[in-house]
């Protein structure tokens, strides 16, 4: 038996084609069965091949197109609905027909619902049924594709539409719309599926919509509105919407909306109403723009008749406008150069006759119909019609009077401080040029004298800036007072003046004007009741000795006034070349402290404190070295000097505290028995803003308990602005934090002021010390500040205790505690470790009393 056979049936009409069929069959009963009831068809002729495998039905299923395809799903090389899918896969367009037996009924509707077409029963095959049942099959199929074919035409021409279109059922939801539709109203196909028309509909817009829509349903009549839509973005569309029923016969089984897009339409008819309402209000709105606005309007003809005044061109003229309509411009707006007093040329008539816009010229002046006058500016262009002839001209002014007055206070302001009206560094330059050419003609000298007020910021910091400007309004008064008018006295800023002394005979002639300011800046400045006492730091440079320019001399005179503020301040240096020197090396150890910041190349060394009667370790100060790469290990009197002037010290000090803080933590951590550290702090770290909360954060990182820090502060720290002091003081003392005066006895205590402050340890200062066996005075001081310590129930610390008879002394007194090289140098914090390892009482047995 061949796998692969055809029936070629008879054809009754030649021009007809047979219908191609593929039955895939392995029982020859089966399959003979088929043949001949398909073969018995009359009206119309089937083609049949006949194939037994899988692979065949495949293979030919590759190379030919059928158009119906009778399978059975048991096969010898395949069985069940794996045979369907290949079967389904290789002729996706014929008409599958699955063979069914008697015990795989279940399996065919398995493949109908995977695409099969329909199923037979191979039982009830005959020539009558098949043919047509086939048949039947072949035409749903048909109209099946007729139907889906006359859908995509209508889905194109819809999407082709520009119009939108709704279609919803009977119940009013959503079954199409069309492209167009989900432009306008930014809903996809799936979003207005099932959803009702109204749902886009702009909220201001929906009530009225819906009761249009009432109204319509309720008299049956077509329905036509236009309403915004509101997409997702929050855009807007205006739409107009016709509706229509759906009818079958009288039966209303649905409704169709097109909607059209009219926000051009809606956008061009807005442009025109406002077009129309601009153009309504245009004169209206000129008129009170014209009456508005702070310039002074005024038109003529071209004969030079006034046609037209705003207000404010009557109030500055003083003609009201039906007066001045009619009378010549030069009546009306009557001008004179203000230097020449003679009438000035009008620039209207000047517009009309040379057809273009034209000004004022400078420093003209208006006078008003009474006599007053003004100073004004202006500009004066011609008219035109719609040809392009000019038919008269326009002016509009203003009063300049306030505004020229003001350039006049910003050209001085511009030369002169602000504070205290003396000359800037601009005017001052100037004044130096002139200076330098009259001391060249005459064989003169030229002297510069750089100002700075000694302890000026101390003031400002405890009574206020504005007691500050006063001060530095009187001492401004105060040195010009004692200049010649022919020298300058400038303010440089802050607290820094600069004299310009011209044509001086010698240097001494600018060192007798030094005493004289020195001499009047002595005497107390009454401000705001309060009596103020400044000094001067002066430094001298001279023309032509120390520079030729002015930014050479300032800045000798500068370097010089450094010196005289090193020296004690309160004097006066004059400029010496090897003062450059110190600049430079200022210079350099300032950049090298930055550096050294930056890349920690600073440690602490610590001193021991020593109770004298136990000789037991009582406490350490912590001192602050500099390992510089090139120059080796620096002391603090090289640099801390310079650290405080330029405020390098406020980060160092942050440093010095941390660095004592962590390290006292990391011996507790290690099982010594640490003892309370002192630090010293500066006068311009006690007076940060950020002094406190920098050491309750400190103290809060490295986790140290406050009783073992102290703060060293002198007395001249404190004094300065006491009821602040005893404020930072009383809020550290709440912290835990132990509190020393340092140096006590160099500077100026108020016993009253010390009985205030929360301190805990009095320190003996090393210049008392050093000389308490020779001296009688130090020794006296020393043993009443032991007394005094006693009494006010404070620790007393004997700093610089170098030798045996220094420290019998302090003993016989009974002095608390001692500090110095007797005991110990400072060490580093490697070998002050080992110094707590060591029985303390050593130091003491070493050097007994």
């Amino acid at each position: 038996m061949n796998d692969i056979r055809t029936t070629a049936l008879r054809v009754d009409d030649p021009a007809d084609c047979p219908t191609t069929v593929l039955l895939i069959e392995d029982d020859p009963a089966d399959a003979r069965l088929i043949q001949d009831a398909l073969a018995g068809t009359v009206s119309s002729a089937f083609r049949v091949e006949w194939v037994t495998r899988l692979s065949d039905a495949l293979k030919r299923l590759g190379n030919e197109k059928f158009e119906v395809v009778l399978l059975d799903l048991s096969l010898p090389d395949g069985n069940g609905l794996e045979v369907f899918d290949q079967v389904f896969q290789a002729a996706p367009d014929a008409l599958v027909l699955v063979l069914s037996g008697l015990t795989d009924e279940e399996t065919a509707r398995e493949a109908m619902a995977r695409g099969a077409h329909d199923y037979f029963s191979k039982g009830h095959v005959d020539a009558h049924w098949l043919p047509r049942a086939l048949r039947y099959v072949m035409e749903r199929k048909a109209a099946r594709g007729a139907l889906q074919s006359s859908e995509e035409r209508f889905r194109a021409m819809s999407d082709a539409s520009p119009l939108g279109i709704f279609v919803s059922d009977a119940e009013g939801s959503c079954i199409y719309t069309n492209a167009a539709y989900h432009t306008i109203s930014g809903l996809s196909l799936e979003e207005t599926l099932g959803t009702n028309w109204s749902m886009a509909i702009h909220p201001e817009d929906r009530e009225r919509v819906l009761a249009e829509w009432r109204v319509a349903a309720r008299d049956q009549a077509p329905f036509q509105t236009e309403f915004r839509f509101l997409q997702k973005d929050e855009r807007i569309v205006w739409t107009r919407v016709n509706s229509a029923a759906m009818l079958d016969g009288k039966r209303w089984f649905g409704l169709v909306q097109t909607v059209e897009d009219i926000t051009g339409r809606k956008a061009a008819e807005f442009t025109l109403r406002v077009a129309e309402e601009n153009l309504f209000m245009e004169k209206e709105r000129a008129q009170v723009t014209l009456n508005s606005i702070g310039d002074a309007v005024l038109t003529t003809d071209t004969l030079g008749n006034v046609s037209y005044l705003n207000l404010v061109a009557e109030a500055m003229t003083g003609w009201a406008h039906d007066e001045a309509l009619g009378r010549p411009i030069a009546e009306v707006f009557n001008i004179v150069d203000g230097t020449t007093r003679l009438a000035a040329a009008n620039p209207m008539l000047r517009a009309i006759g040379e057809n273009m816009a034209v000004g004022l010229a400078a420093n003209t002046v208006l006078i008003r119909r009474d006599g007053s006058e003004s100073a004004i500016e202006d500009s004066a262009a011609p008219i035109h019609n719609r040809d392009g002839q000019v038919t008269g001209a326009v002016i509009v002014f203003h009063d300049v009077s306030e505004s020229r007055a003001m350039a006049l206070e910003m050209a001085h302001l511009a030369q002169h401080d602000f504070l205290t009206g003396l000359p800037n560094r601009l005017l001052l330059t100037e004044q130096f040029s002139h200076a330098i050419g009259l001391a060249r003609r005459h064989t003169k000298q030229v002297g510069l004298l750089f100002l700075d007020l000694d302890n000026f910021k101390h003031i400002n910091d405890s009574l206020g800036h504005a007691v500050g400007d006063l001060l530095l309004q009187s001492v401004a008064n105060r040195l010009v007072e004692c200049v010649r008018t022919t020298d300058t006295v400038c303010r440089q800023g802050g607290d820094e003046f600069v004299i310009l002394l011209a044509e001086i005979g010698h240097p001494q002639d600018a060192a007798h004007v030094v005493e004289t300011l020195r001499t009047t800046l002595d005497m107390p400045h009454q401000i705001d009741g309060h009596e103020l006492h400044v000094t001067l730091s002066i430094g001298i440079s001279i023309f032509p000795d120390d520079g030729i320019d002015v930014d050479t001399l300032m800045q000798n005179a500068d370097t010089a006034m450094y010196h005289a503020k090193a020296s004690d301040r309160n004097n006066y240096q004059f400029f010496r070349a090897d003062m450059n020197a110190r600049a430079v090396r200022r210079q350099f150890v300032e950049s090298s402290l930055r550096r050294a910041l930056k890349l920690g190349e600073f440690l602490l060394h610590y001193q021991p404190k020593i109770n004298l009667a136990s000789g037991a370790m009582t406490g350490a100060e912590a001192l602050i070295r500099w390992q510089d790469p090139d120059l080796g290990l620096v002391y603090p009197a090289q640099f801390v000097t310079i650290a405080e002037e330029n405020g390098l010290i406020v980060p160092i000090g942050q440093w010095v505290l941390r660095e004592a803080c962590r390290q006292v933590q990391a011996w507790l951590d290690s099982g010594l028995r640490a003892v309370p550290v002192a630090v010293n702090i500066s006068a311009v770290e006690f007076r940060h803003p950020g002094f406190l909360d920098g050491v309750a954060r400190i103290l809060k990182e490295t986790g140290l308990a406050p009783r073992y820090l102290e703060l060293e502060l002198t007395e001249s720290i404190l004094m300065h602005g006491a009821v602040s002091s005893t404020s930072v003081l009383t809020a550290l003392k709440a912290m835990g934090v132990q509190l020393a005066i340092d140096d006590f006895g160099t500077g100026y205590s108020s016993l009253s002021y010390l009985k205030r402050f929360p301190i805990d340890t009095l320190k003996i200062d090393q210049s008392f010390v050093r000389d308490i066996c020779t001296d009688a005075d130090d020794a006296t001081i020393v043993a009443a500040v032991i007394g005094m310590g006693k009494n006010l129930k404070l620790r007393v610390i004997a700093e610089g205790v170098e030798t045996h008879e220094q420290l019998e002394f302090l003993q016989a007194r009974h002095c608390g505690e001692g500090q110095g090289f007797h005991f110990s140098h400072p060490v580093s914090a490697e070998a002050f470790a080992q110094l707590l390892v060591t029985d303390n009482d050593e130091l003491l047995q070493q050097h007994p009393g």
